[in-house]
């Protein structure tokens, strides 16, 4: 097995709740509690779990544009956290974000190609009489055609945007992008588009995904493993066809059991969960998900469930299992 491009280890990330005329700190918003993640060079892991699970904190704590409370990140080997600025800017092309929205991530008054190309120049990475051709070569890529170079963003769909978004981190040649629900404000029709675009991309440039999802059906198309989040922590983790095949944790069999069939005649048993997703500043005690769960007993209100191996790089973290 290779080594892992992208390794991170028991992950936390705490914000701060202020009160009071001193502002002093009253409590901790637990976003991110204690996940472990192993990427290798070429795969695509795909997180999923509800809104408020702390997904998008994880993806933003790995790239640095938030700072962990513990933990360890290495990239290629090297601790991110460990690295001085201007040693972590040489490193930055490597690693790209893709946000979710495509609409309030680019500067409306700055045109496309000024966009992509002001990366390049900042970071170096080409003279600026070959900053217009590479570009032009990246939009190429993304199926978009040269004319869209001097278009301000308004100008674009929803799904065009997007492209312009996986061109701004592509034209920095990285090896790892993170994609932060890049299909989720996107049409059914549309979404199938980017999820091929970033197919064909992985197979051409040899990229490696972190993707970042609430849609189990969209992860499926794409990610080689899956790892669920709940409130901050990791619940299960396996490859994609274990995970479809043989889920274990509860959390992980109402997910499934969202993901709309295509076929009529087959009918998979729906299971609704109670209530919301509680605040991750008052998390439940023991298993975090024991007041939703509809198989608790007495033991998950108390103890927390170890996050092990059950067989086959399965790892699941429940009482029932």
């Amino acid at each position: 097995m290779s080594e892992a491009l992208l390794e991170v280890n028991h992950l936390k990330k705490y914000f701060p709740v202020k009160s009071g005329l001193l502002n002093r700190t009253v409590g901790q918003v637990k976003a991110v509690d204690d996940i472990s993640i192993s990427i290798a060079p070429g795969e695509t892991f795909g997180l999923v779990g509800e809104s408020g699970s702390g997904k998008s904190t994880v993806g933003r704590t790995i790239v640095r544009l938030t700072d962990k409370t513990d933990g360890e990140i290495k990239f290629k080997g090297i601790d991110l956290y460990s690295l001085p600025e201007y040693e972590l800017r040489k490193l930055r092309p490597k690693m790209q974000l893709i946000f979710q929205d495509p609409y309030s991530s680019l500067n409306p008054r700055i045109r496309v190609g000024d966009a992509i190309g002001e990366a390049v120049l900042n970071h170096g990475l080409a003279k600026p009489n070959e900053v217009r051709e590479l570009v032009l070569e990246v939009l190429a890529s993304c199926g978009l055609s040269s004319y869209h170079i001097d278009r301000f963003p308004h100008e674009f769909s929803g799904g065009q945007r997007q492209r312009i978004g996986i061109a701004r981190a592509l034209v920095l040649n990285p090896d790892l992008i993170i994609a932060d629900e890049p299909v989720s404000a996107l049409d059914v029709s549309i979404q199938a588009q980017i999820i091929n675009l970033f197919r064909k991309l992985q197979h051409t440039r040899g990229l490696t995904y972190l993707f970042i999802s609430h849609d189990l059906s969209v992860v499926e198309h794409l990610c080689s493993k899956i790892g669920v989040m709940y409130l901050g922590s990791m619940v299960e983790t396996a490859s994609r066809d274990e995970l479809f095949k043989n889920p274990l944790h509860p959390y992980t069999k109402a997910l499934l059991s969202a993901v709309p069939i295509p076929i009529p005649k087959l009918k998979r048993e729906r299971i609704v969960l109670r209530g919301d997703i509680p605040s991750p500043a008052n998390p439940p005690s023991g298993c975090k998900f024991h007041t939703r769960c509809p198989f608790a007993v007495e033991v998950c209100k108390h103890q927390v469930p170890e996050f092990r191996n059950v067989g086959s790089e399965h790892f699941v973290a429940c009482h029932l299992v």
